[in-house]
């Protein structure tokens, strides 16, 4: 099981429900294009978006709203 720890993640100033929401979000996006490619998945859709925010292949950009609250 992949257990980062989330203070690396979330050290730069990422709120943890941006976090979530932009990991379900891709997750997301990764399922569906799967899906349309005829692609089966060695690992789960979550894995792949949290490993793609890890190394800086994905971003969360979140509003200015969330980075002050």
């Amino acid at each position: 099981m992949f257990n980062p720890d989330l203070r690396n993640v979330l050290a730069n100033n990422t709120s943890r429900y941006s976090l979530v929401t932009a990991i379900a979000k891709r997750a997301r996006e990764i399922s569906s294009e799967a899906q349309e490619n005829g692609e089966i998945l060695n690992e789960k859709p979550v894995s792949i978006a949290l490993d793609e925010i890890i190394n800086g292949k994905y971003e969360v950009v979140e509003s200015e709203e969330l980075k002050n609250f």
